[in-house]
């Protein structure tokens, strides 16, 4: 095949296959928001970058290498929007970094942000003092969010698809009976069934999965106990006998 050719096909490949994974994850765009998104884009990018030019690497290998990476992407996808404590391990969490005027230098270290980082972040806000932040927050993507005495506190949503955020249920001075209690006074039963849940001004605001999703998830229970039952199978199966 013309050399020309094959990597006309291979850039033509690597573009449907930026386009579905774009669509498939749901971010609409390649615009990182946080640690794990950057390194996607980064090996997405070598991958059809480093083989578009490589005429010893044959088209089945390179779709099959693009097809073993949206496996994964979508794979920890799941794990972040199932798991909160493996979200936070892998992009990590909102930092209050001051709080009334002072910094909270544990979390400026656990944020990787030195003095000299968080002065040239407050500049770029216009603020040229501590004492002029009734509170900052940096984001999972580094982003520095400055609240200004007199002004409300940002909303962080409290259950996000069906997970507790814990956190912020400490930062609003609740515990999980409160919260449980509240749940079921809108007619829902546990954090599974709500898909977003916020507290506004003194009232939590619940939006709950539809009966649909109930059903979806008693079918998964028995496939995922099935899945597990025969993997336990497998590995007694090749474990070494003494």
């Amino acid at each position: 095949m013309n050399g020309f050719v094959l990597v006309a096909i291979k850039l033509l490949i690597g573009f449907f296959a930026l386009i579905m994974i774009i669509n498939i994850s749901g971010k609409g765009n390649l615009a990182p928001s946080s640690a794990s998104d950057q390194v996607q884009n980064y090996v997405l990018g070598g991958i059809i970058g480093g083989v578009i030019y490589n005429n010893n690497i044959r088209l089945l290998d390179y779709i099959g290498v693009l097809c073993i990476w949206c496996v994964l992407i979508l794979t920890l996808k799941w794990i972040k929007t199932h798991n909160v404590k493996a979200k936070q391990v892998i992009d990590g969490k909102a930092l209050i970094i001051i709080d009334d005027g002072k910094i909270n230098i544990e979390n400026c270290e656990k944020a990787g942000l030195s003095a000299h980082d968080i002065s040239f972040k407050l500049r770029t806000k216009n603020v040229y003092s501590t004492k002029d932040v009734k509170r900052a927050f940096v984001e999972q993507n580094g982003q520095l969010i400055v609240i200004h005495h007199g002004e409300a506190n940002p909303k962080f949503p409290l259950i996000t698809d069906g997970q507790l955020q814990e956190d912020i249920l400490d930062v609003i001075g609740k515990d999980e009976e409160w919260l449980i209690e509240e749940i079921k006074k809108q007619g829902l039963e546990k954090y599974s069934d709500v898909f977003l849940g916020e507290y506004v001004n003194g009232n939590l605001i619940l939006t709950a999965y539809p009966p649909e999703h109930d059903k979806l998830q008693k079918y998964k229970k028995p496939l995922n106990q099935a899945r597990d039952s025969a993997s336990h199978r497998f590995f007694s199966f090749i474990k070494p006998r003494n």
